[in-house]
């Protein structure tokens, strides 16, 4: 039973995860502006995720089934959406399935062979997901005039307009929390390992 409920914590905290990583990419106001950083973040969550997820199932097709679980998570945020009376390209669900399909494929050609998995699976997860977003953003309504007609309700600190922001961001506690946690956490780790040898 253990063994299922990990599986279970897994699949929904990673998914959760990803979709986070490139949350600004599903209002399709703001799709063409962070394509780039969405390619980045998402092919590279999606492969931590799955690559995790496979290794520790060890069955080739479990990418696949990781990225299904993520993609019916978005298409229900995008139901919530509609319901609330926006239109139907206001939230577009990234395509996640292909990519970690040919993740699936590299662990199964190589003979399960983590390594080459990583190697050639993440190289081919980070070509093809950019492609096939740039041809599922072309099927969808016009971005901008989704932005102007419906503008997001709210929208993040990193997400409005650069001028009003100048400054502001130095002076928050989410970054320097955030700055303080990145650099504290290498020589708090390798105390913790110092301390765990003596």
């Amino acid at each position: 039973t253990t063994h299922y409920l990990f599986i279970v914590v897994v699949a929904v905290n990673s998914t959760l995860l990803t979709i986070n990583a490139g949350d600004y990419i599903f209002y399709t106001d703001w799709a063409w502006t962070s394509f780039v950083v969405f390619s980045i973040s998402q092919s590279t969550m999606l492969v931590v995720g799955a690559i995790y997820y496979m290794l520790f199932t060890g069955v080739p097709g479990t990418a696949t089934y990781y990225a299904t679980i993520m993609t019916i998570y978005t298409w229900v945020a995008k139901g919530a959406w509609f319901g609330l009376g926006y239109p139907y390209d206001f939230v577009t669900v990234p395509v996640w399935i292909p990519s970690a399909m040919l993740l699936d494929l590299t662990y199964w050609a190589t003979r399960r062979n983590k390594h080459a998995a990583i190697i050639i699976g993440g190289t081919l997860v980070g070509l093809s997901l950019p492609v096939f977003n740039m041809i599922n953003l072309l099927l969808i309504a016009d971005p901008l005039e989704t932005a102007f007609k419906y503008p997001r309700p709210t929208l993040p600190p990193y997400m409005t307009p650069i001028e009003p922001q100048v400054g502001k961001f130095y002076n928050s506690p989410v970054a320097l929390g955030s700055g303080a946690g990145a650099v504290l956490s290498v020589p708090i780790a390798a105390l913790g390992a110092k301390l765990n040898t003596w």
